[in-house]
């Protein structure tokens, strides 16, 4: 339950226009509702501003669509990460308007925010094509929350004129996240480069001394570059959520 929704309620009462009974009817599973197996946080919108997102990764399919079904009820939009081909495939019968991200491995299901044409974009940039995976991650969960996204792909510093040519979409942006395996030098690069927040994601591409991403990571966390913040190694839903947080903290001013 949204914010406005709860004062909508509560409006309805004072008006006498719902019985009381019907309010705690709705209210009764609030602030969480207990599934079982999982206890689904309602109340989660009411205080970061969007519903509880399923990591559907160690879930069965029946407990995602379950879990899905409860947050489909009272929210908007559903967000569901690390959801496979044949979760979704199962979900789709019980939500006919459920789309299904490949490359991100992300299910949403309902119809997420809509940006203002005029907002400044989050530009989503990926060192190489086997980082779009994260990427995508994040630029879908981004864009999910309402926000304008840009993607830059294949810009590694192994080639950099490749990133230069892109000035003036990382000079337009007004967030960018940064994915990069291997060595992770690429957030160092746009972040000497640009005015705005970069958010670095190391991913685990890289061969055997990458060491699964702990290069990369350690790479961001070390950068000479002022500006850069880092998440975990893979978590590009991390760097979408947090865009999108700041984000609407730059609408609300």
């Amino acid at each position: 339950m949204t914010e406005r929704q709860l004062e909508r309620l509560l409006r309805d009462v004072r008006a006498g226009k719902l019985p009381v009974t019907d309010a705690v009817a709705r209210l009764r599973s609030l602030p969480f509702e207990d599934l079982g197996f999982a206890k689904v946080d309602h109340h989660r919108e009411l205080r970061t501003g969007f519903p509880e997102v399923i990591y559907c990764a160690g879930k069965t399919t029946d407990q995602v669509i379950r879990i899905a079904q409860r947050i489909a009820q009272r929210h908007a939009v559903v967000l569901a990460t690390r959801c496979s081909c044949e979760v979704y495939a199962a979900a789709a019968e019980a939500f006919p308007d459920a789309v299904y991200h490949d490359a991100a491995r992300i299910m949403v299901i309902g119809k997420p925010p809509r940006p203002s044409p005029t907002a400044r974009p989050v530009a989503v940039v990926s060192a190489g094509t086997a980082d779009v995976p994260v990427a995508e991650e994040a630029a879908v969960t981004a864009e999910t929350m309402g926000c304008r996204v840009e993607r830059i792909y294949d810009v590694g510093v192994a080639g950099l004129h490749r990133l230069l040519s892109h000035r003036e979409a990382l000079d337009r942006a007004r967030i960018i996240i940064v994915v990069a395996g291997m060595e992770g030098a690429l957030a160092s690069v746009v972040g000497g480069l640009v005015s705005a927040p970069v958010i670095a994601v190391p991913t685990s591409v890289g061969y055997g001394a990458s060491f699964q991403g702990l290069a990369a990571l350690l790479t961001m966390l070390n950068s000479c570059a002022s500006g850069v913040t880092v998440v975990n190694i893979d978590n590009g839903f991390g760097a979408g959520y947090f865009a999108a947080l700041l984000m609407k903290q730059e609408r609300r001013k």
